[in-house]
């Protein structure tokens, strides 16, 4: 018998691949539909920025006409331009950066002992759940508490001056952090812990490796409120023990009837309150990614 030989042909026309051309069509066609949403995304982003910047200066514009046409009384309501000019005034001997460089320093010394203190006691009242049990009601109750009126009574214990005013700002955020932070960290997976102890975990191991790092939303989204209450806090502390600040811009200006002085230190705050917000809000999502 013959053996079988197989026979090369050069003129044989090769088949196509069907699931290969079927394969790099549908990675185009996944390809497109991402780039057409992300296109749709980064337009949804622009028009968002670009309403917010219209809507902004639509309301300058108005408050500008409105206060050069007489239609509202430019004494009690100033106007742009004059905010802008006094600002530009107070820029010149750098009185204005002073009172923005103490209230700011004053803000971030209290945002970050507000933030340090309330996790490390939310760490102590979840590693003793007896105490936690007794403090609890007394935690709701100082931060039912409206805030301004603890400000004259630490005045009166610690006197005038930036330390005053720090702790002043702090009493604002501190309870109501510490609260937050604990109700975190209990709610926690508990089927987490118990896998750690069935492993031969200790309550360290717990709490570093289980509690703080599922709690890490927690924390950042605390941070978020208390930026914005120590600021708060500041702001109060500022208007009754202060010589300088922007809280003490606000009280000087209302007191002279200076409402241009009063109004730009209103918007300078509303500036700072944002800027520090978006740090944190990049901070949040650098260390997500």
């Amino acid at each position: 018998m013959k053996a079988n030989t197989i026979t090369h042909n050069p003129n044989k026309k090769k088949i196509p691949d069907c699931k290969s051309g079927i394969k790099r069509k549908t990675e185009s066609e996944i390809s497109f539909e991402q780039q057409k949403y992300m296109k749709q995304i980064k337009l949804q982003s622009f028009f968002i920025m670009l309403s917010r910047f219209l809507l902004l200066f639509s309301f300058l514009t108005l408050w500008e006409i409105s206060s050069y046409r007489r239609w509202i009384d430019s004494f009690f309501f100033s106007s742009p331009s004059a905010v802008v000019g006094l600002f530009i005034d107070m820029c010149k001997d750098f009185e204005i950066l002073r009172h923005i460089g103490v209230t700011l320093l004053e803000t971030l010394v209290s945002f970050l002992a507000v933030t340090l203190l309330s996790v490390f006691t939310a760490i102590l009242l979840i590693c003793l759940p007896k105490v936690s049990k007794v403090l609890e009601p007394f935690l709701v109750i100082l931060n039912s508490l409206p805030k301004s009126a603890l400000a004259p009574l630490i005045i009166v214990w610690l006197g005038t001056g930036m330390k005053t005013i720090i702790i002043a700002g702090m009493s604002v955020a501190i309870f109501g952090s510490i609260i937050n932070m604990y109700t975190g960290f209990t709610q926690v997976e508990e089927e987490k812990i118990k896998l750690i102890y069935t492993l031969g975990g200790t309550k360290k191991d717990t709490l570093f490796k289980v509690i703080i790092p599922s709690s890490v939303p927690t924390i950042v989204s605390n941070m978020k409120v208390n930026i914005g209450l120590a600021l708060v806090g500041v702001i109060i502390g500022e208007f009754l023990a202060a010589r300088q600040g922007l809280g003490y811009l606000i009280i000087y200006g209302s007191q002279i009837f200076q409402l241009d002085l009063l109004i730009m230190s209103i918007i300078i705050l509303c500036i700072i309150a944002m800027g520090l917000y978006q740090i944190i809000q990049i901070m949040e999502k650098r260390f997500i990614k």
